[in-house]
């Protein structure tokens, strides 16, 4: 690990104990929290994507924002569902944001986890998709993203502005914006895809299966499956790679509140009709933290670990967690501030 940066689902709702009771105060408080990050030496600020939920919906003006208000902080989603995105518009959208933060973020992207909405995404007029879940239609979409952002020509020129059979690229154009591309992978045959691809790679605190291993080394598998199809694909860059995890330091008595009773452990389940298994919560006091995320061979693998944070328990409290992290735990793991600059992949073997 040589990175850390917070998650947010961005929850909002009337609800007893929270302090994001709408969406107004979710969008101010993530700004706020983004800030708060970066100078705490935090190295990215990324956000949870769903439709039709009570939850961050447009990512992109959000990170502007903080892209803006911020020096060093690195600024994402994990991620945006590509089954609801209109592919020329998310390319002209992001190479915009890339400008802005001067190369500072890491756009996560993926079929996306199951929605409120029963096939929501035809409802914003995406439709054609076969497949009950819509993956057909999100891998469309994302090979004509990569397209786009790739500087190649899309729409054909009309004749009287050019010459015949000239096809006009998407505008702005942010070189190496797919160096900043990740793509949030749920199995092992996914991780290799993308490895193929050459783009980096996310993976949260939930994978589509499950094989009887501990979740933290069937993660490992999926990240070294990761690199060997990267590597075999000739790819040269060094690749990123980020796990989630819910970590909470308890050096206090409201930590031990709200976090010390906690007795969890890896779970099987099934989502989105698949069996899943799912990552458990890391939450004690400092010293043990050390030991324990020492023994999590997917968080030492990954260059970045995403902190799923609590966000209806304010800014406050979630750059109290952030600091804990970052005082007590991050530096025993190999972590750098923000201050040291870009965060680095591991080098391609």
């Amino acid at each position: 690990m040589k990175a850390f940066g917070f998650l947010s689902f961005g929850h909002y709702g009337a609800l007893r104990g929270s302090e994001t009771r709408g969406a107004a105060d979710m969008i101010r408080q993530a700004l706020d929290l983004g800030i708060g990050a970066d100078e705490l030496g935090v190295n990215g600020a990324y956000f949870r994507v769903h439709h039709f939920a009570p939850q961050q919906a447009a990512p992109v003006p959000l990170l502007s924002a903080i892209a803006a208000r911020t020096k060093h902080i690195e600024v994402g989603t994990g991620v945006i569902d590509m089954r609801y995105e209109n592919p020329l518009y998310l390319a002209e959208e992001l190479a915009a944001l890339d400008i802005i933060s001067a190369g500072r973020i890491a756009i996560g992207v993926s079929r996306g986890s199951p929605e409120p909405a029963l096939r929501g995404y035809e409802a914003f007029g995406y439709t054609g998709s076969t497949d009950e879940r819509g993956a057909d239609l999100a891998r469309r979409h994302f090979e004509l993203f990569l397209k786009a952002i790739d500087g190649e020509g899309i729409a054909p020129a009309d004749p009287r502005q050019a010459p015949a059979g000239t096809l006009l690229p998407v505008e702005p154009h942010s070189p190496g914006l797919r160096d900043r591309i990740w793509w949030g992978s749920g199995t092992r045959t996914t991780a290799e895809w993308t490895g193929r691809l050459g783009l980096n790679m996310m993976s949260s605190t939930l994978l589509t299966e499950a094989t009887g291993v501990p979740f933290h080394e069937l993660q490992r598998e999926q990240i070294d499956a990761y690199r060997a199809a990267y590597k075999a694909a000739g790819h040269t860059r060094p690749p990123r790679v980020s796990v989630s995890r819910s970590i909470f330091p308890i050096v206090n008595s409201k930590d031990a509140m709200y976090f010390g009773m906690r007795t969890d452990a890896d779970q099987i389940g099934v989502i989105d009709g698949f069996q899943s298994t799912f990552g458990k919560t890391y939450a004690a006091e400092p010293d043990d933290l050390i030991e324990q995320l020492r023994a999590d061979s997917a968080v030492m693998a990954a260059d970045t670990v995403m902190l799923t944070v609590p966000n209806q328990l304010g800014v406050d409290y979630n750059l109290h967690i952030l600091e804990s992290f970052a005082k007590h735990v991050a530096p025993e793991l190999g972590w750098k501030p923000n201050t040291d600059g870009p965060v680095q992949g591991d080098p391609v073997d």
